[in-house]
C-alpha cells in the first residue's frame, strides 16, 4: 500500500478528500490522508508549504497538494498553475522532490461544483439554482475550471452571494453527489491530477 499525504488548505478540502478521494484511491492500494496546511489550514504561501511538505515527505511515500489558485498568497502576476506547481516542487529539498505531486486547483475548489448545477440545487435546497449555475457555466464554455478568480467572481463568492452555501457542509456533499466520473469529465486539470495519483 502506498501512503499518500494530501496537504489541503481548509476543512472543505479535507472533508472532500475523506469522502470522495480516499475511498476511490483505497481500492487501488493507495491510502490518502488529508492534512491541513500548517495544522490549521488557510494562508497558503510558499514558506508554509515548504515547512509542511519537507516534513511530510519524510513521513509518507508520496505527498500531493490541493490548494486553490485563488487566494494563493505571494504569487506574482505572471504566475499560473504550472509555475506555482513548479515553485512548490522547488521549495522541497532536492532528495525529496521525487515524492511530491503538486496540484493547484483552478480557480478554487468551488469551481468543480459547477460540474453539476443540479447537484448544487439539490444540496443547497434553493429553487432556481440549477438555472443560475447553468448560466454561469455557459459563460465559461462549460468549463468549471475557468470560472474566474476575483473577490467578486470567484466560484465561492458567487455561491455565497446567491445562496445559503456553507463551505464545509455543502461543498463536499455536492462533490460526492456529482461523483468522480462527472467531475473528471468536466474538469481536465482535476482529471490529470487524479490520473497521476492512480498510477502510484
Amino acid at each position: 500500500m502506498v501512503r499518500l499525504a494530501v496537504s489541503v488548505e481548509g476543512l472543505t478540502e479535507e472533508r472532500f478528500i475523506q469522502m470522495v478521494i480516499t475511498p476511490h484511491l483505497c481500492n487501488r492500494g493507495i491510502y490518502a490522508t488529508p492534512l491541513l496546511l500548517g495544522e490549521n489550514g488557510g494562508d497558503v504561501s510558499l514558506p508554509r508549504i515548504k515547512r509542511d511538505l519537507n516534513h511530510l515527505a519524510t513521513s509518507f511515500d508520496k505527498v500531493t497538494t490541493l490548494y486553490d489558485f485563488y487566494g494563493f498568497r505571494g504569487k506574482e502576476e505572471s504566475d499560473n498553475k504550472i509555475s506555482l506547481e513548479q515553485k512548490i516542487i522547488k521549495c522541497v529539498a532536492a532528495p525529496l522532490r521525487s515524492r511530491i505531486i503538486p496540484y493547484i486547483q483552478m480557480y478554487e475548489f468551488e469551481g468543480i461544483l459547477f460540474s453539476s448545477p443540479k447537484a448544487i440545487e439539490n444540496n443547497i435546497c434553493q429553487k432556481g439554482l440549477k438555472d443560475w449555475a447553468d448560466k454561469i457555466l455557459q459563460q465559461f464554455n462549460g468549463n468549471p475550471e475557468k470560472i474566474n478568480d476575483s473577490k467578486q467572481t470567484a466560484p465561492s463568492k458567487r455561491l455565497q452571494d446567491k445562496t445559503y452555501y456553507m463551505k464545509t457542509v455543502h461543498g463536499p456533499n455536492i462533490a460526492r453527489e456529482i461523483g468522480l466520473a462527472k467531475l473528471r469529465e468536466k474538469c481536465a486539470g482535476f482529471d490529470d491530477w487524479l490520473n497521476n495519483l492512480e498510477t502510484l
